[in-house]
This record gives C-alpha cells, sequence and structure tokens, in this order.
C-alpha cells in the first residue's frame, strides 16, 4: 500500500508524539517517533524519511544541534522545528540552518498537518524539476546577456558590430532592461586597453555633475581641497558610459557637446585644456527624438551621441526569454545569498509569463531575490512569487487602440507610471526607485514635476 510520505516525528513527550503518530498514520502516513536525539539518529541510521518533526527541548540535545547534523548528511532533508519557545532568534537560527518552517506549541494539529503538505509537495516539485532539468550556467560579466528570443540575437548582432568601432553608442530601453550590461559587454569585446566608467546622471545632482564628468580644482568651490580628475579622464583609452542621459540640464548638455566635439575640455575653476579618447556610450530610457521636439535634449548632441543605435526590448515583448533569464538569474542570487538555487516549477513559469513586468529584468531579479529569502524548499512555487498588479506599458498594437482612449503624452505616461508604483509600493521610495530603475533624487524631482501624492 502507497504512503503520503514517511515521518519521523523527534519529540519527548511521549503523550504528544503518540498522539501525532497515530494522525498522521490515520491520514495515510508512514510514521515513526523518537523521544531523544539518539533515538533519532538511531532510527535515521539507513533509513530515509521523507520529513523530519523535530522539537526543539530534548532530553540529550537541541533541535537546533540535531537539525544541522541531519543538513550535514542530506543538505535535501526536510524539517520542521516544533518549541514551546516564542523566540524569535530561535526561529531565525532554525530557519538559517535550513528548517522548512517553525512551528509553535500548543500544536493546532490542522496548521501542522497543512505545513507537512506543503514541504512535502515542495520537495516533490524541488526532486522532479531538478530531474528534468540541468543546471544552468551562473550568470556573469562575460556572459551577461541572457536569452532566445530573435530580439536579443539582434542585440547581439549590434554589440558585436558596435565592438568593431569606437563610434559612440546610444542604447535605448526601458528602465531595467539592462542598458549597462549592454555597454559593458560592448567595451569587454572592443578590446580597449582603458576602463568602463559609469555615471549614472540620474544620479547626481546638477550641480555636481558637470565635476564629477570633467573634475575640478583645488578651491573651484566650496568644499574642493583637492584637485579631482572627472570621469572623462579616468576613462581615457577607454569607454565612459553615460546612464540617463536625458536627465542632462540643457547648461550641461552644452557643455558635453563642446567636450564630444572637440574631444577635450577643462575641469572646473581650471584653465588648462585636457584632452580624451574615451569613447562615449550613452543610455536613455525616454525617447530622446521626442525630447528633442519638447526642447529638452539637444537635437545636436542627439546626433553626436546617436551614431549606432541600439534597443533593448522590454521583457513582455520577449517572454521566451522569461525561463533562461530565471534560471541565470536563481544562481546568480544563490550564490549572492550564500544558498542553493530554487528549480522552477511550471506553474511558477507560468505566472512569471504572464505577469507584465513593468520593471523589466530588475523587477524580475528583485523578486526572485524575495522568493530565494522566503523559499523553505528547493522549488520556486507560484506562492514564493509576490507580483504587484502593476499594468505594464501598452503595446503598440494596445496603443493604436481606439477603446484605449486618446493618445497622451510622454510626461503624462511617466506620471501615471510612476504614481501606480508608488501606489503599490505604499509610497516606499526605496521600493519605488528599484522597480523605476532611477535614483532617489530622479525620483524627489519627478513627484515634484508631476505632484505626485505619497499614499500612507
Amino acid at each position: 500500500m502507497t504512503t503520503k510520505g514517511r515521518l519521523l516525528v523527534v519529540e519527548d513527550d511521549p503523550q504528544l508524539n503518540q498522539m501525532l503518530n497515530f494522525h498522521f498514520e490515520d491520514e495515510g502516513y508512514e510514521v515513526e517517533g523518537a523521544l531523544t536525539c539518539a533515538e533519532a539518529v538511531e532510527r535515521l541510521h539507513g533509513h530515509a524519511f521523507d520529513l523530519v518533526m523535530l522539537d526543539q527541548q530534548l532530553p540529550d540535545g537541541t533541535g537546533l544541534d540535531l537539525l544541522a547534523q541531519l543538513k550535514a548528511a542530506d543538505p535535501d532533508q526536510a524539517v520542521i522545528m516544533i518549541t514551546g519557545q516564542h523566540d524569535l532568534e530561535l526561529a531565525i537560527e532554525a530557519i538559517k540552518h535550513g528548517a522548512a518552517d517553525f512551528i509553535h506549541k500548543p500544536l493546532k494539529i490542522e496548521a501542522l498537518e497543512h505545513v507537512v503538505v506543503r514541504v512535502l509537495e515542495n520537495r516533490r516539485l524541488s526532486r522532479e524539476v531538478a530531474a528534468l532539468q540541468p543546471p544552468p550556467p551562473a550568470l556573469t560579466r562575460n556572459h551577461a546577456l541572457i536569452g532566445r528570443s530573435e530580439a536579443m540575437l539582434q542585440v547581439s548582432k549590434e554589440i558585436a558590430l558596435s565592438a568593431e568601432s569606437t563610434a559612440n553608442v546610444l542604447i535605448s530601453g526601458e528602465s531595467g532592461t539592462g542598458k549597462e550590461v549592454v555597454a559593458r559587454l560592448i567595451h569587454l569585446h572592443s578590446g580597449l586597453s582603458g576602463p568602463f566608467v559609469a555615471v549614472n546622471c540620474a544620479a547626481i545632482v546638477d550641480t555636481l555633475l558637470e565635476s564629477e564628468l570633467f573634475g575640478h580644482e583645488r578651491g573651484a568651490f566650496t568644499g574642493a581641497v583637492s584637485r579631482k580628475p572627472g570621469k572623462f579622464e579616468l576613462a581615457q583609452d577607454g569607454t565612459l558610459f553615460l546612464d540617463e542621459i536625458g536627465e542632462l540640464a540643457l547648461p550641461l548638455q552644452a557643455k558635453l557637446l563642446r567636450a564630444l566635439q572637440e574631444q577635450s575640455f577643462e575641469r572646473v575653476g581650471g584653465t588648462q585644456t585636457i584632452t580624451s579618447n574615451a569613447r562615449i556610450i550613452a543610455a536613455s530610457n525616454r525617447d530622446l527624438g521626442v525630447e528633442v521636439q519638447e526642447g529638452r535634449f539637444r537635437e545636436d548632441l542627439l546626433y553626436r551621441l546617436d551614431v549606432i543605435s541600439i534597443r533593448l526590448p522590454p521583457l513582455r515583448e520577449r517572454i521566451e526569454d522569461i525561463e533562461p533569464l530565471v534560471d541565470a538569474l536563481m544562481h546568480k542570487i544563490a550564490h549572492t545569498l550564500h544558498r542553493p538555487a530554487l528549480q522552477l516549477t511550471r506553474p511558477a513559469l507560468q505566472r512569471l509569463m504572464e505577469h507584465r513586468w513593468p520593471g523589466n529584468v530588475r523587477e524580475l531579479e528583485n523578486v526572485l531575490t524575495q522568493a530565494m529569502v522566503h523559499a523553505r524548499g528547493g522549488a520556486l512555487t507560484p506562492d514564493l512569487l509576490t507580483l504587484g498588479d502593476i499594468p505594464g506599458p501598452l503595446s503598440p498594437a494596445e496603443a493604436g487602440d481606439e477603446t484605449h482612449g486618446i493618445l497622451r503624452t510622454l510626461d503624462e505616461v511617466e506620471a501615471e507610471h510612476i504614481q501606480r508604483v508608488l501606489n503599490h509600493t505604499g509610497g516606499h521610495k526605496s521600493r519605488s526607485c528599484e522597480i523605476l530603475g532611477i535614483s532617489r533624487p530622479a525620483l524627489d524631482r519627478k513627484i515634484k514635476k508631476y505632484a505626485l501624492h505619497l499614499p500612507r
């Protein structure tokens, strides 16, 4: 006769131990009991159990000590800790040492049974997925462009073509699509001897950005206690990546244009002309053509930057890339968190593919990180996914559909999207910045610009 699974109950209270044995046997499980650590080790020797229910206080040791032994012998062993102590630190230690869950006494048998079913189901799914899927490669800088869609194949070709010259490149795409990844790959394959130097133009206030780009002399302004080289100097013989170039104020755009035209500049407060041969790669999540029409971006600067164009498609336009992205990101996150990667289940993949991903790959990584932190089994199941109901931008077909109303300006669309994100995060600015892919100062400027409100 088949059973739902083999359980080992390690509990020093004989009556509670026997009650748990009887209950789970009646529910169709094969159950054994142990009253001490030594007895549990003896039961486990040469025998496999799908799940161990482990009390913290035992006559000859603690549940935490036995948990460590069990996980050392078999990292996949599922364990539920049971304790009469309402100790938060103890719960944290148990979970950190690999417990699938942590239950307090007095036990509610229905709640315990629910946890047992969930843990065993996660264990089963993990094993099935592991048997079907070979381990994917880790996400590294040399293998950072992940995807199998036609769109990403085209991006790969454009990266290769861009690497053959030192012409300026403009990368466009929504926040979180991986524009800096593409810039780094172009630099990597260009064979330039100098470094890759990145500047986020949205993360630095205008008054300091000029100094950040061109450097300053001692005494140039209050606080300039020594000479500082700018990013143009530091990127000599290499690549200067100007992220979110659309955030530059018009006066600074004029100075950047002159530096690109002359391939030279002066530090703030200085008179010495400094030459630079840095290759420029710029990126923007805005349509700079529209910005030019609206008078917010210089047309001549756009021509200087947009010698080679690369457009990164949003994640919702390449859903076939979600599965390989998840596999690679899970291994990257697992390495960061120092824990095993989860295996992707089909129901979870389906849910990920149905989401619109307004924050693109950056949002996907954030969702997977949260799932990894909260996971107690080895499988990525739908219940681990925290997906907001923020709708993504409309597709071209949807945008052209009269049923969606009158076409709106870019500012109106941006203001509405930022407000949705703020509502989704409950006004949490750091979380909103992660989803939007912008800095805290940039978010504050946009909140002020569009008169947005923070939900309470």
